[in-house]
């Protein structure tokens, strides 16, 4: 199983385009040293490379295909070899690129019910022609077998688990409470298993807290891409970028502290552990940063774009 990460970095990508506090602005001057990134997104292949399912779709998927050669036409007139997308929850840095998916190509969509409601109830997805395009609804706590468009299985099962979140920023009510109309389906994890050898790994781009059935889940695991989208709670508060919120606050856990990501895995012993899904304004960025030592020094990586992985 080959896994490619095509986007490493969150919402707005790496720098963000309006965005010039010293990570961005190093990621601008001196690339080597804070390597730019897009929005986060991973594609997964068990053929050796000829066929691949997309893990959520950035809005930076038509560079992402251009700039990974293995996701590009290879027969024909009109051809691709992304097979579908799996969509992990609303937000807009995974569900806009499908739009870039259209052109009346066979294509499966899988998501929650509440993923497959955003799209259904905004008509400029219609895009994606129904006639080509088939949405198909997943269930919590459940394995599927993934299938093409022709309804022929790509060797892939992937099980569905609720992960602690929060809703999409645009479907926020504020009449609703403190989770805004949070619900278990607004943010998913996946346990994803190559059927023929029986490799897995999980995938995680969004976790707001890491719960005691989500460690035993991930204990001993051989692989987790996981949030990695703050290095503190009051990151963004700190770095005085124009967004007053915390981590907490929109969904994700920081790398440190008593409760963060690093702190949290170090008796989960899992073996290869990467972070994705990583802010702009996240120290860890920057290649010669103490922070980025720090993550190493604990067995982490910082996954980026065009990085891949077999298992």
């Amino acid at each position: 199983m080959k896994v490619l990460v095509l986007g490493s970095a969150a919402g707005g990508g790496f720098p963000q385009w309006n965005c010039n506090c010293f990570n961005s602005s190093q990621a601008r001057k001196n690339p080597k040293k804070a390597k730019p990134r897009t929005q986060s997104s991973i594609a997964v292949s068990v053929d050796d490379g000829k066929n691949w399912f997309l893990f959520n779709a950035s809005p930076d998927l038509r560079q992402q295909i251009n700039d990974n050669m293995a996701l590009q036409p290879k027969i024909g007139i009109r051809h691709s070899p992304i097979l579908g997308a799996f969509i992990t929850n609303g937000d807009i840095d995974h569900i806009a690129g499908l739009l870039n998916l259209r052109e009346s190509h066979p294509l499966s969509i899988y998501g929650t019910k509440k993923v497959l409601d955003i799209l259904n109830s905004n008509s400029v997805f219609n895009v994606l022609n129904p006639e080509f395009v088939e949405r198909r609804e997943v269930e919590l706590n459940k394995t599927i077998l993934l299938k093409d468009r022709n309804k022929s299985s790509i060797g892939i099962e992937v099980e569905v688990f609720p992960v602690p979140g929060k809703i999409a920023l645009f479907l926020e009510d504020t009449k609703k409470g403190k989770n805004f109309g949070t619900n278990e389906e607004d943010t998913i994890g996946l346990k994803i298993i190559d059927i023929k050898t029986k490799k897995f790994f999980y995938y995680l781009p969004a976790c707001a807290e890491l719960t005691d059935d989500l460690q035993n889940k991930l204990r001993g695991a051989p692989m987790v891409f996981f949030d990695g989208t703050l290095w503190t709670d009051d990151e963004m508060l700190t770095a005085k970028v124009g967004v007053k919120k915390t981590g907490q606050r929109m969904g994700h856990m920081s790398m440190t502290g008593e409760k963060g990501s690093i702190q949290m895995f170090k008796n989960l012993d899992v073996k290869k552990k990467f972070f994705i899904h990583i802010n702009t304004t996240n120290p860890a960025l920057l290649e010669d940063s103490p922070e980025r030592k720090k993550i190493n020094e604990e067995g982490w990586e910082v996954s980026y774009d065009g990085m891949e992985v077999n298992l």
